[in-house]
């Protein structure tokens, strides 16, 4: 039986809440969103999957346990992602609010299981092809679409067999979080808390941000290099070797050649576009902290043509000049206002984005039972999204 024929059955839905000691935290009860966070707020939540099995699993009850555990202890640290995407009717502002009544409600936890065995989740982990209706299943729902509106939610799928294979599902609104800021708590969720901040202070726009200008950067790119074959596909996109490129760049080019080529109908002078999410920590002055919780993302967009994309080459050096004409500069953040209007105003099926990246190991996460055999993104932001990932060995997980 494949999973995706298969029902997953609701056993159990529960609340966990920090495991705070003593008091909650003190007034104000509030995070104002920035307005890069604003971008996002109206998006399906981020969806993480992850598989783990293997003879060694606890039992599923003991999973469940120490997973709410966890959590409990984590959200004492992550604090606000127990409380609510709010409305302030006085101020008009959307923040997100931790006061004791939002935080009340808790964080929805549900245990699950699917009518099929364990081998037919193995199956799943192993299978090269990205089965959404089977993955769509083993994550939680969270509803978004009206305020307010939970911020975190957990889903623990079991087989019909009940051992030897399990399911954990992790939802998140994109309102409160980019990918940095899910792999921050999952990871703090894992190996214990490390205290994230909470501060719309951190990016500032307009006005505010006359003294927060970018700070350029001498990196080549804004993702790090972590490939096993990143020497030679980096010599053969630079050609004279002058402009190595990384491995952000061969892997993101390999796959925009890659749907240019499979899609036919596109003339070789036609305009085709290819997005660049970039993460902005590090380029603010001064810098973000590596605690900061939120969005903190900008956009690149390359430009080229259908003909020239068909060359790695091509495809390399026009992903290359967005990151430097757009990330790596002083007023990154200058054209944030258009970015709406410049993504909006590219036709369908011209624009191919590139989500996550290979920094975040998502291989390393640990419930105290072992990595897990597949992660996967099961959100889908984009009808040509490329999302990587990074994997052992200093490889790269494309999807």
């Amino acid at each position: 039986m494949s999973l995706s024929s298969s029902l997953v059955r609701v056993l159990a839905v529960s609340h966990v809440h920090p495991a705070v000691a003593g008091e909650s935290p003190p007034p104000p009860h509030a995070v104002e969103l920035t307005f890069l966070d604003s971008f996002h707020v109206s998006k399906a939540p981020i969806q993480r999957l992850f598989f783990f099995d293997g003879d060694d699993l606890p039992p599923f009850e003991s999973i469940v346990c120490s997973l709410q555990s966890s959590l409990a202890a984590t959200l004492a640290v992550f604090f606000p992602l127990a409380g609510k995407l709010a409305y302030l009717p006085d101020s008009g502002d959307v923040v997100i609010d931790h006061s004791p009544e939002a935080v009340s409600h808790g964080v929805k936890f549900v245990e699950a299981e699917y009518d099929g065995a364990a081998d037919d989740m193995r199956r799943l982990a192993a299978d090269e092809e990205h089965d959404a209706v089977a993955f769509v299943r083993l994550v939680p729902e969270l509803d978004v679409s009206r305020l307010p509106a939970p911020l975190l939610a957990v889903q623990v799928t079991r087989p019909r067999d009940g051992g030897g294979a399990v399911a954990v599902g992790v939802a998140i609104h994109h309102g409160v979080a980019d990918g940095q800021s899910v792999w921050q708590f999952i990871k703090a969720w894992g190996h214990g808390p490390c205290r994230p901040r909470f501060s719309s202070a951190t990016v500032r726009h307009g006005e505010e941000a006359e003294e927060a200008n970018l700070l350029p950067q001498r990196r080549r790119d804004p993702i790090s290099e972590a490939s096993n074959n990143r020497g030679s596909q980096s010599r053969r996109l630079a050609g004279d070797g002058d402009n190595r490129v990384s491995t952000y760049i061969a892997v993101t080019s390999l796959a925009w050649t890659s749907i240019v080529r499979a899609k036919s109908g596109a003339a070789a002078d036609d305009d085709i576009y290819f997005m660049v999410s970039a993460d902005f920590r590090r380029r603010l002055r001064p810098p973000a902290d590596e605690g900061y919780f939120g969005n903190c993302i900008g956009i690149a967009i390359a430009r080229s043509t259908a003909g020239e994309i068909c060359q790695l080459a091509g495809a390399a050096a026009a992903i290359r000049m967005a990151i430097r004409e757009e990330v790596e500069v002083e007023e990154a953040v200058a054209g944030v206002d258009r970015w709406r209007e410049r993504r909006a105003a590219i036709s369908k099926g011209r624009l191919t984005e590139a989500g996550s990246s290979h920094r975040y190991m998502a291989y390393e996460t640990d419930f105290r039972w072992g990595p897990p055999s597949r992660v996967e993104l099961v959100t889908v932001y984009g009808d040509q999204l490329v999302t990587l990932l990074g994997v052992g060995g200093g490889g790269v997980q494309g999807d």
